[in-house]
């Protein structure tokens, strides 16, 4: 038996995890026309052999349009999805690790330049760049190009491209769905108020402003195997009084408990440029808190979490069910290891890096089945 809440199995949906730590989605910009590469071949396959309970694929585009960079992944074509194919066959080989694929679209986040050379926006007559789009023709700063309003048709095109992404990556054997309504991109702009300026039945009041994004959900959801978990990741708070809150979160959270959400990852942010973010760890745990609390749903906490025992205590006092880590993770690609050595828990290793077990954790490991 498990000593510690992190290393305690859970069960989502039918997906069995071995523990309860997910690596967050990370965007690594080095896609080439949506395909993947053998750059993801390398990060993926080392976070894939890391001990973590799932590994999440970065936010992945469900249309050419829909990329935050000309280097961002997509699923739209068959090109794309012959490209992750390769990735995932090369990784599997070797690790049974669950994967999990955020879906999502940048709405008007999209055609930046990669963050390394500034991340600003690349205008539509620029090369790399194209014109963005949106629930409102309002920019996410004044001096971008504003994009192009959705009008009912294209919306319909929209929930067609999720899903029929959401089918390829079915067929790709994907363990599960993670769609993107956080940080800014275009599920996040619709619930804002401060980007969805609409007057029709997808803008003005609440209910309207989550009609998009469930109607999103339930098109992933009908055509994505049952007894795989679709999930969503939220930002529980734009940070900008006026905007997108805490008391919406727990209504988008009920309304998405009642069509089959498998759980809810929690993070804040990411919508409004002048926002004000108190940043420090578990800086956006009360979020995840206040969501399990409410919707009654599994909730991932994520921002900040880097400690073994921070980790801990953030399961152990119910605030949250799973803990998602990104960038720490890239530090630390063994972070999962070394919290388990921390705990005097077990992670299954490779028969390859058996030999490295450190003397002082001589039950660490458990050889991969």
């Amino acid at each position: 038996m498990s000593g510690s809440r992190l290393f305690t199995p859970i069960t989502i949906n039918s997906l069995q995890l071995e523990n309860r730590i997910i690596i967050a989605p990370m965007c690594q910009y080095s896609a080439e026309d949506g395909e993947m590469n053998d750059w993801h071949l390398m990060h993926l396959g080392n976070l894939a052999l890391s001990g973590a309970g799932a590994v999440a694929i970065e936010a992945t585009a469900v249309s050419p349009e829909g990329r935050i960079s000309y280097g961002d992944v997509g699923l739209y074509s068959d090109a794309c999805q012959t490209a992750m194919d390769r990735v995932l066959s090369g990784i599997r080989r070797w690790s049974d690790t669950p994967f999990i694929i955020q879906l999502g679209h940048a709405g008007r986040k999209a055609s930046t330049e990669i963050p390394w050379k500034g991340g600003h926006q690349i205008g539509p007559a620029d090369r790399g760049g194209w014109k963005t789009v949106g629930p409102s023709p309002v920019p996410f700063r004044a001096e971008y190009d504003p994009p192009a309003a959705l009008d009912v048709s294209d919306l319909a095109r929209l929930r067609s491209a999720f899903a029929d992404t959401a089918k390829r990556a079915g067929a790709l054997g994907l363990d599960g769905v993670e769609l993107h309504g956080a940080h800014g991109y275009l599920l996040h702009q619709f619930l804002s108020p401060l980007s969805n300026h609409r007057t029709d039945q997808y803008g003005g009041s609440l209910e309207n402003r989550m009609r998009f994004p469930l109607e999103v959900f339930e098109a992933v959801r009908a055509v994505f195997p049952a007894e795989r978990p679709v999930t969503m990741r939220v930002s529980a708070t734009d940070w900008v009084e006026g905007g997108w809150d805490i008391h919406q979160t727990v209504s988008f959270g009920k309304a998405l408990k009642a069509l089959g959400c498998d759980a809810i990852h929690v993070s804040t942010g990411g919508l409004a440029s002048n926002q004000e973010i108190p940043v420090g760890p578990n800086y956006q745990v009360p979020f995840a808190r206040a969501v399990k609390q409410e919707v009654g749903i599994p909730v991932i906490a994520v921002g900040l979490i880097t400690e073994f025992e921070q980790a801990e205590g953030i399961l152990t006092t119910g605030d949250a069910d799973m803990i998602a880590i990104a960038r720490a993770a890239l530090y630390d690609p063994r972070w999962p290891w070394h919290a388990a050595a921390h705990f005097g828990e077990q992670v299954r290793a490779p028969g390859q890096y058996l030999r490295c077990q450190p003397r002082q954790f001589r039950n660490l490991f458990r050889e991969k089945a």
